[in-house]
């Protein structure tokens, strides 16, 4: 349990335990100051990474932990990248001036978008309404033409039908002949060639014709008919009331799918239209940024540690015998 907190700090920080334990307090003040200040990002991203998620990405609990998680892991490796850099170089502070700039953009805009939930929403009825005036009338058009095109087939199963009640009419039933066929044998007497009498059996065929009235078998398709019509009119009646409601619906639609670029548009015309609102979006901002180069700041406003000297000495002993290995086997 000794030095817990160093040990935990040197994980956040990737200094090697084993070297600073025998380090001065500068160095464990040092290892204190980079863990407090990462560890005040970290939570910060955290709670991004978590709300983006839940907000935007809809993931589940352990979705939206793990979001988190992994930006916590981010942070942690590009702070290493300053704290474990002994004397940072102008490219790398330029680049991680970079970084955290778009770093505080980012999480500016996200944090805004919550705590300007309730003015998005309002501002949401407008902005869904133009786009709603815009797509409006192809919409209309196309239900327009999808019920004129089952008006149409309407009538013409109607007329249809009407032809085949005027058939039946005029012709309700029909003569069907049906011819039936009989095979008899009889006893025939014939001479045989000696004179004798012989009887030999001798088919034949009695056919038979009966007629009888049917009903017109245009009767059968009128039932299916109906059938058709019917269906076609229920259709019929869907899309007119889809027409009927189709602006309602399409704002419900817009509204249960807006996503984070709308959000983003939206918070623009806000920032656009009021001063107090641009005033706080650039307060957070600058909030973010300062975070972000806490640890940039603290790196470039301290003197090497005795820790950091005992990094370079290791490595120049390290250097000195691979040298000395080199002249041995030349």
């Amino acid at each position: 349990m000794k030095h817990l907190w160093i040990r935990f700090g040197c994980f956040m920080t990737g200094y090697n335990y084993s070297i600073l334990r025998n380090c001065s307090e500068a160095a464990f003040k040092a290892v204190k100051k980079y863990t407090a200040a990462i560890l005040i990002v970290c939570i910060l991203w955290f709670f991004i990474g978590f709300t983006f998620a839940h907000r935007y990405l809809a993931l589940s609990l352990p979705g939206c932990v793990l979001a988190g998680a992994i930006s916590i892991i981010i942070i942690v490796q590009v702070e290493k990248q300053i704290i474990l850099s002994i004397h940072p170089n102008r490219l790398l502070v330029i680049f991680r001036g970079c970084l955290a700039a778009m770093m505080s953009i980012l999480g500016a805009v996200i944090i805004d978008q919550i705590l300007f939930e309730k003015d998005i929403e309002i501002q949401k009825i407008s902005y869904i309404s133009e786009k709603v005036d815009r797509i409006l009338p192809s919409k209309t058009e196309e239900l327009r033409k999808q019920v004129a095109t089952l008006e149409a087939t309407i009538t013409k199963k109607e007329e249809e039908k009407n032809k085949y009640i005027e058939d039946i009419a005029k012709q309700p039933t029909s003569t069907a002949k049906t011819t039936q066929s009989v095979t008899k044998r009889i006893p025939e007497r014939i001479v045989t060639s000696t004179g004798k009498d012989s009887t030999i059996w001798k088919t034949t065929s009695d056919i038979t014709v009966a007629s009888a009235l049917v009903p017109n078998p245009k009767i059968a398709l009128l039932p299916g008919i109906d059938m058709a019509i019917d269906a076609l009119r229920q259709q019929k009646n869907q899309k007119e009331n889809e027409l009927l409601y189709i602006k309602p619906a399409l704002e419900k639609e817009m509204k249960a799918n807006t996503g984070f670029l709308d959000e983003l548009t939206i918070m623009k015309q806000m920032l656009s239209a009021s001063y107090v609102a641009l005033g706080f979006w650039i307060l957070w901002i600058l909030f973010f940024l300062f975070l972000e180069m806490l640890v940039l700041f603290s790196k470039l406003g301290d003197r090497s540690n005795d820790y950091e000297k005992v990094v370079l000495h290791h490595m120049s002993l390290q250097m000195r015998r691979l040298d000395t290995l080199g002249k041995k086997f030349e």
